[in-house]
């Protein structure tokens, strides 16, 4: 009898480790240090294997001027990009976007996460040919092993419960080989403990995706509604780099970002009547007509290219809003941009090459402030000169140059304040 339960005893312990390394948040636990530490801080802005907002970081010791130049550049890259040669050269080539300073992270912790980048193995492409020999390149979607640990986990918990059924039977065998009258076992679906059991676990289970949901109300992140002009930023931000702010001039003036009006698309369409470029490939591998989306905006305006004139009543461009946020958040385009000269694309993604736009950012609550407290303030323009919305926090300047801090984050003048989003 001492055999079978020590037997058992073995056995259930087995069960429990295997169910606990078959769920995701054990894997995840277990994965190389590198890369948890690569989706925290980095993947907002990088991708280990190709250029995003900015660099790609596979290869990057490479292409530094010393091995420890990295630990510099990340503990304090506000001092780093006004006087080191090489840091000035990769703002330029970022278009002026200028990284987050991270100081809390290690030099072991940057190792790691470079080392992820290097060994980073990118999942499978397929490439496809349109009209006109366009081609469209995809990548293929990584697999989510989500349900597959789902159903291992399941039959290991059938297989638990089946070990407890062998177990009750040996137990009933040995009593009756021993001249003990034991009870009837009392079957599955009427045993108190395992409903208790299956009641606890489906609880959790329920508890668990209730509050996922409830938390993903109203996000809306990889949102890409049909506009009603097929408006491809690749081409305008893109090829043709127009200035974000030509077309949003809100965004460094006032709270909204604001929509261009007609009259500023027809601007630069008076001129251009039709497309000339490469074939633009959409999302479902079709070809854009963009002289036939060029007409459209003719019509909105109520524009004859033929005469050159306005003959008919124009309209405004009923826009799709993609970017919403909850009526309780106060958000203000100008602090950001203007103030704190964060690039758009921290925000919305590389703009500048999406056919269509989608939102990029989950724009949650924990998303920003986690860029609050990772944001330096920019204090200085790229000048050097003062920046007056700053003035007021003279204690920090002089602490600064007082070496008490090398840089101050946006948590530490209150960023991370409730009043400062919700009042």
């Amino acid at each position: 009898m001492n055999q079978v339960k020590r037997l058992f005893t073995k056995t259930f312990a087995v069960f429990i480790f295997l169910t606990l390394i078959s769920s995701q948040g054990f894997l995840y636990a277990q994965s190389s240090n590198g890369e948890a530490l690569f989706k925290a801080n980095c993947a907002s802005c990088h991708k280990p294997d190709e250029k995003y907002v900015g660099p790609a970081l596979k290869g990057a010791r490479d292409r530094e001027p010393s091995k420890d130049w990295v630990y510099k550049w990340i503990h304090n890259t506000t001092s780093m990009v006004m006087t080191d040669p090489y840091a000035k050269k990769l703002k330029d080539e970022m278009g002026g976007v200028v990284m987050t300073e991270f100081p809390d992270l290690s030099n072991a912790d940057i190792d790691a996460i470079l080392q992820y980048a290097n060994d980073f193995k990118p999942a499978g492409t397929a490439t496809t040919t349109g009209p006109g020999g366009a081609t469209s390149v995809s990548a293929t979607p990584s697999s989510d092993n989500t349900v597959l640990y789902g159903i291992l986990t399941l039959i290991l918990a059938v297989v638990g419960l089946i070990l407890l059924q062998v177990n009750s039977n040996l137990k009933k065998l040995t009593d009756e080989k021993d001249g003990i009258k034991s009870p009837q076992p009392v079957p599955f679906y009427r045993n108190k403990a395992y409903l208790l059991l299956l009641t606890i676990v489906l609880f959790i289970f329920a508890g668990y995706f209730l509050v996922e949901g409830a938390m993903g109300l109203g996000r809306q992140q990889g949102y890409q509604p049909n506009q009603p002009i097929y408006f491809v930023h690749k081409v305008h931000a893109g090829v043709n780099q127009i200035s974000c702010l030509y077309c949003h001039g809100g965004a460094q003036d006032s709270k909204h970002a604001t929509i261009p009006a007609v009259n500023v698309c027809m601007n630069c369409h008076k001129a251009i009547k039709e497309y000339a470029g490469a074939p633009i490939i959409k999302e479902d591998g079709t070809t854009l007509d963009a002289n036939a989306e060029i007409q459209k905006l003719y019509k909105y305006a109520g524009w004859n290219p033929d005469t050159k004139t306005y003959d008919k009543p124009g309209k405004p461009i009923e826009w799709i809003k993609i970017h919403n946020l909850p009526d309780f958040v106060y958000f203000n385009h100008s602090q950001h941009v203007k103030v704190g000269r964060v690039a758009c694309q921290t925000c919305h993604g590389e703009i500048q090459n999406m056919i269509q736009v989608k939102q990029f950012s989950d724009l949650s609550m924990g998303w920003c402030v986690n860029c609050h407290r990772t944001t330096n303030v920019q204090f200085n323009d790229d000048k050097g000169n003062g920046n007056k919305f700053y003035s007021i926090y003279e204690k920090f300047h002089q602490d600064i140059k007082d070496k008490k801090y090398d840089s101050v984050t946006v948590q530490m003048i209150g960023g991370t304040e409730c009043g400062k989003c919700h009042y």
